[in-house]
């Protein structure tokens, strides 16, 4: 059996975007309240009862926090252009090079109903 296993967490930052509609505005400096929900896969450890221990994953998920919260996106160069896409790319992979068994990640704009899901098959 397979469980999926999630942990939210939120970040505020700014950006600006390089866009052939809306122009004016998203090349202004702005910022969003991200919301982001990080998904674990796999089977639980038959001593423990768990996929991982919660706090392995938070720990990760601080680390994330640190390096987004209250920044501007443009200025991180493995970001690429900060797009929600680009996030739930940067999210899984910083987040799989600490935690093997992230199955995906969710990056929600909940004020302005903009959400992407990114999903891959963790090497576990």
């Amino acid at each position: 059996m397979n469980y999926t296993l999630a942990q939210e967490f939120y970040f505020d930052a700014a950006h600006s975007l390089n866009r052939s509609v809306e122009i004016e505005p998203s090349r202004r400096i702005h910022g969003h309240s991200y919301h982001v929900e990080v998904m674990l896969t796999g089977t639980p450890d038959p001593s423990t009862g768990m996929i991982m221990d919660l706090a392995v994953l938070r720990a990760a998920i601080d680390a994330a926090r640190t390096e987004l919260d209250h920044r501007m996106l443009n200025d991180i160069a493995e970001l690429g252009p900060p797009t929600i896409e680009n996030l739930a790319t940067y999210l899984l992979a910083f987040l799989s090079k600490r935690v093997s068994s992230v199955s995906g990640v969710t990056v929600a704009r909940r004020a302005s109903g903009d959400r992407c899901t990114l999903t891959h098959q963790p090497d576990v």
